[in-house]
């Protein structure tokens, strides 16, 4: 949030200091509607692809901030792990060619394991519109058809667009 309020201080200030240059206001005003008319065509778009979203102004900066539905894998150890060395590392190889074909197809946002040796294994966070399509997704990896892994998956919200630090 701090990096976001940094980012805007400094357009704002670039912005007053281009304005006060040409003594005229009106850049800064067509900007910040084409800021308003850009959260709002992304709010609609969204929509349109059957996202579940909601938005808020943040009280801090004035932002508005989108919160999106994502869906929240968590990858469990599963009842088939009885594969020998060469067909468990062959499965490893498929589920983590699949994992990146997720990321890049745009319908995974990030992924990865957790360091214990626990039941749950890893994460992947999907970023589609409906449970039964990140269900699907999460259900084609090949160490999940071969029982090696388990889905349980969870609707989560998190702010569109906002990274992790």
């Amino acid at each position: 949030m701090k990096r976001l309020m940094v980012l805007c201080t400094v357009i704002l200030i670039g912005l007053t200091t281009a304005c006060e240059e040409s003594h005229s206001e009106e850049p800064l005003h067509e900007l910040k509607s084409e800021v308003k008319v850009s959260q709002a065509k992304t709010i609609a778009k969204l929509k349109e692809q059957g996202y579940e979203i909601f938005d808020y102004v943040d009280e801090e900066t004035g932002d508005t901030i989108i919160m999106q539905q994502y869906f929240l894998a968590f990858l469990k150890r599963g009842p088939n792990r009885d594969q020998p060395k060469a067909a468990a590392d062959s499965l490893q190889a498929l589920h983590m060619a699949h994992l990146g074909r997720m990321y890049e197809l745009g319908y995974a946002d990030i992924s990865g394991p957790f360091g214990d040796d626990g039941d749950i294994r890893g994460i992947t966070v999907y970023n589609v519109p409906t449970l039964k399509m990140a269900d699907s997704l999460a259900n084609m990896d090949p160490m999940v058809k071969a029982g090696r892994l388990q889905i349980e998956m969870h609707p989560w919200w998190a702010a569109k667009g906002f990274s992790l630090r």
